[in-house]
């Protein structure tokens, strides 16, 4: 890599880590040049990204539904499985590649020296514009506000993000999504959110314009 090794990945030194999954859909392809533009910006020299090489650990599975994609399915996996369902309890069978990741996820939480941050899931939709964020809710107030923090700092700083369209919950129907399962897992020192992309485009703030969304566009997002 063109950068010195930083100091978080040195033996013995704590790790903060930021776990971002992408394509659990395979006919949501926006969020994989979503996910392209995210490491094309981590392994860059630009400043911001040296500080956040410097100062967290960024694991990344840009692809969690390798054979819905080769197959142009549009929501399943070879076997059928939506795999945005079966978070709580994936088969190394049937999700292997679900189950691999949630070990690993699970290897990070009981190791003392890891503190998982932020899991972040890269989806595209459908019908609706710009970008936002899904969050849960929790009993815990003060932890619910924390969480809000961060989809309102991509509003102020990205064109296209949509806080008024961002919204929490826990409805029975996602429980098994990754956000919802590892949202339950990990403790309050923890993010967990599901990042979506519009298919089609987004409203500039303030006006009636719609910028159609490109695949370069996505990945500058």
């Amino acid at each position: 890599l063109p950068f010195s090794a930083a100091a978080n990945l040195r033996p013995g030194a704590e790790q903060k880590v930021v776990f971002i999954t992408a394509r659990v859909h395979p006919g949501e392809t926006p969020s994989s040049f979503v996910c392209q533009g995210i490491i094309d910006f981590l392994v860059s020299h630009h400043p911001i990204a040296k500080v956040l090489r410097d100062h967290l650990v960024f694991k990344i599975a840009p692809m969690l539904n390798p054979d819905g994609v080769y197959l142009g399915n549009y929501r399943c996996s070879l076997m059928g499985f939506d795999l945005n369902r079966h978070w709580a309890n994936p088969s190394p069978w049937a999700h292997p590649t679900l189950h691999g990741v949630k070990e690993l996820i699970i290897d990070m939480y009981n190791n003392p020296k890891i503190n998982l941050e932020f899991y972040i899931d890269i989806h595209a939709h459908s019908t609706m514009m710009n970008g936002f964020m899904y969050g849960n809710i929790f009993e815990d107030e003060e932890r619910f506000q924390r969480q809000a923090v961060f989809p309102k700092l991509l509003c102020q700083n990205a064109e296209d993000f949509s806080y008024s369209s961002t919204s929490f919950n826990r409805d029975a129907v996602k429980a098994g999504t990754g956000r919802r399962f590892l949202g339950g897992l990990l403790n309050d020192t923890s993010y967990c959110y599901t990042l979506e992309v519009s298919f089609y485009s987004y409203i500039l703030g303030g006006t009636a314009s719609a910028v159609p969304y490109t695949e370069e566009a996505c990945i500058l997002l």
